[in-house]
């Protein structure tokens, strides 16, 4: 058996297809007729821009509008008159179109490569794929072709390029598996949307397979399984009919209410770090946005975002929204996000210190501006505010006064908003739990962030294995915060959702359920299984579970239970 890392789940169970890479070959010469060369590349730039645009209308009928925009991107780069201008200065300088464009693509791959956040890296791999492809183009070479394999084809590669990707027939591929990428790359996040089992990261795979050869992949756990014996093929079988069914019943809950079996409405969110994202909330059947994770927003960059960038941001994702809400975050820095602008001073414990609505307070002008963005957004749609890292009353105050004193602005200036547009609280500090009776009288709504507060109530980093025993939802101290801080806002009337990562644990569902909990936010590919989960119970069953649960001592003996009882 060999182990990558699962990308997009599903078993997949074929015969191998080793797809070796095709680089295209070229020999460099000087030139003479530089008028002839810059045609040569225009005629060039001319075909890849329309056979990437077939391929992106061929992947945005298959796997969606978000997945096609990647290779739109990489007709936009390709008209970005600073690259072609670039190209065009080489040329003009005696260098052939296939050396000058291999020349500049290079030097902005070599850029791109040495950022450290993952996003910018994938550019490093577009604008390779967009080289490969171009100078394909000016040699007369063909792209590979990949609509043409058998049924049943487990496709083994280095590394696919999204145009490669895009160029697969999906109903003939069983499972990919590359030796490069991980789940951020363009591979995985086109298989996800198509539905193809996928593995990354399964170095040396492409010395140990041959063409022809029985497989079988578990794009959920990454495991590889290369000529299994009878016994164990029908084992995966097995194993692969039942994921299919699961699936399908998954699948039975898209366009449907989100019910326990009472028949109480609740609501499933989607969380978002772009504007980007939101097609993903829609495609995953997600009832709105409970988490917009502006700080995305700014990171990347040389300065700030505006107000009027901003905006156009925040109204894009009220307007896709169609009247379900859209809960944007307040910037969020600091603790291990960093923002090199911003000139955030190096402390010693950057988690207790300057972020959030502490960082906005001492510096006003930003979370004013953001605020004026989110206000005019707030006529396009159900747009609210949410304030993260409250731990004091006055917190939440400084931004419902600063709110106030923006509506003034913007009604002065004849500019739109929502006058009763809502301002709701991050529940993610042990001191908003003790406090949350104090803080429902002025808050709005509640959004509980799970993943901050484990950490601060267990005092224990949830990056550092040696403490990872402590960084658990099923404290009994963690679950009894949870629980006090949704019967503090019931007390006084207002809802109140959960955003952190324990919102699409399942065992938690029942818990969640009896606590009170009206909104469960989670990725959009979490939506359907939640939803499913939360049918499956009475409030009756899921009391009894609370109540059996939060008689326990320790978060082993709760978790054991919890797994006994999961429907």
């Amino acid at each position: 058996m060999v182990r990558g890392t699962g990308v997009s789940e599903g078993i997949g169970i074929g015969f191998v297809h080793i797809l070796k890479e095709q680089k295209p070959v070229f020999e460099r010469h000087s030139i003479t007729d530089v008028e002839k060369e810059l045609e040569k590349l225009r005629n060039a730039v001319g075909s890849f821009v329309i056979s990437t645009e077939k391929l992106a209308e061929k992947l945005k009928n298959e796997a969606g509008e978000k997945e096609a925009d990647i290779l739109n991107g990489h007709i936009m780069i390709m008209k970005d008159p600073v690259l072609t201008s670039e190209i065009e200065k080489l040329i003009q300088g005696g260098e052939c179109a296939e050396s000058a464009v291999e020349q500049i693509c290079n030097m902005f791959i070599s850029v791109f490569s040495a950022r450290d956040d993952e996003l910018t890296r994938q550019r490093a791999a577009d604008m390779e794929d967009l080289k490969d492809r171009l100078i394909k183009h000016l040699i007369g070479a063909d792209d590979i072709q990949l609509s043409t394999l058998p049924p049943d084809t487990i496709l083994c590669a280095r590394e696919l390029t999204p145009s490669m990707t895009a160029g697969i027939d999906k109903e003939h591929i069983a499972g990919i598996i590359t030796e490069k990428g991980g789940e951020t790359s363009h591979c995985a996040i086109i298989a996800r949307a198509c539905g193809i089992p996928a593995v990354s990261g399964a170095e040396g795979i492409m010395q140990l397979v041959h063409d022809g050869q029985k497989a079988v992949i578990d794009g959920a756990t990454g495991e590889i399984i290369l000529s299994p014996d009878e016994e164990t093929m029908e084992l995966c079988r097995e194993k692969k009919a039942q994921y299919d069914e699961s699936v399908s019943i998954l699948r039975s809950y898209k366009g449907k209410p989100t019910l326990n079996s009472d028949g109480e409405k609740y609501s499933v969110l989607c969380n978002v770090g772009n504007a980007e994202d939101i097609d993903k909330v829609l495609s995953g059947d997600g009832e709105g946005i409970g988490l917009f994770r502006t700080e995305f927003l700014f990171m990347d960059r040389k300065k700030s975002p505006d107000e009027q960038e901003q905006f156009e941001v925040y109204r894009t994702a009220a307007l896709k929204m169609q009247g379900r809400p859209v809960i944007i975050r307040t910037i969020d820095i600091g603790g291990d996000k960093d923002i090199p602008y911003m000139e955030m001073d190096e402390e010693d414990n950057p988690f207790l210190g300057l972020r959030a609505v502490r960082y906005c307070m001492k510096h006003p002008d930003i979370l004013h501006e953001q605020l004026r963005a989110i206000l005019r957004a707030s006529a396009f749609g159900d747009v609210k505010i949410l304030v993260p890292m409250i731990a004091d009353i006055g917190e939440l105050r400084f931004v419902r006064n600063m709110t106030e004193d923006i509506k003034k602005q913007l009604s002065a200036e004849g500019k739109a908003f929502n006058e009763n547009i809502e301002t709701g609280v991050m529940i993610e500090t042990p001191s908003a739990c003790l406090i949350s009776d104090i803080l429902a009288k002025e808050a709005d709504f509640f959004s509980i962030g799970t993943n901050d507060l484990i950490q601060y109530t267990m005092a224990a980093d949830r990056g550092n294995s040696d403490v990872s025993y402590l960084y658990s939802v099923f404290k009994p101290s963690v679950l009894r915060a949870i629980k006090y801080t949704i019967s503090s806002a019931k007390a006084a009337g207002i809802p109140v959702e959960m955003c952190g990562e324990v919102a699409a644990d399942r065992l938690m569902t029942p818990l969640l359920i009896s606590f009170g909990l009206d909104s469960f936010s989670v990725s959009p590919s979490s939506v359907l299984a939640i939803r499913r989960e939360i049918s499956l119970y009475t409030k009756e069953k899921a009391d009894r579970i609370a109540e059996a649960v939060m008689q326990m001592s320790s978060s082993e003996e709760i978790k054991e239970y919890l797994v006994q009882n999961n429907n």
